[in-house]
Formats: structure tokens, C-alpha cells, sequence
């Protein structure tokens, strides 16, 4: 799994008001799933959604579940937070 600073989970809590043990308890979710699965990616990206309070369109669905199963995920997050 990913090693992420105390300073990565702060800016994450500051622009989506999630904290550190949520984002823990989904990733742990996230490691049990198959993150190439289709429906499991739909219901963490709809998960993320409500936590975070922002709808997320079925394009933009769409397309981060190609991202994820085209392994077309920077390895790096921590630059795009």
C-alpha cells in the first residue's frame, strides 16, 4: 500500500473535510476489493461522493474507472493534492 505523510491526510481533510481514519477505513476497503472491478470501483467512487458532499457525473464516473482499470493512476497522489 501506498506510505503517506501525516501532511498528505491534512491537505486531503482540509479540501474534503474527510479525516485520516475515514480515509483509512476506505482504504482498507479498497484492498479487500478487486480494483478492477467495475461495480466495487462504481460503489467507492459513489462512497467518496457522499462523503466528500460532491456529486460525481457518470462521465467523470466513467472515466476514473477507466483510469483505475487501464493503470492509469499516477503512483505519486501526494503531488496532486
Amino acid at each position: 500500500m501506498f506510505n503517506f505523510s501525516d501532511n498528505f491526510f491534512n491537505k486531503i481533510e482540509k479540501k474534503t473535510n474527510v479525516g485520516k481514519d475515514t480515509i483509512l477505513e476506505l482504504a482498507s476497503k479498497l484492498q479487500q476489493g478487486d480494483m478492477k472491478d467495475e461495480g466495487t470501483l462504481r460503489e467507492i467512487i459513489r462512497e467518496l461522493g457522499k462523503m466528500t458532499g460532491k456529486e460525481v457525473s457518470k462521465e467523470k464516473e466513467d472515466k476514473i474507472i477507466s483510469a483505475v482499470v487501464n493503470d492509469k493512476v499516477p503512483k505519486d497522489l501526494d503531488k496532486f493534492v
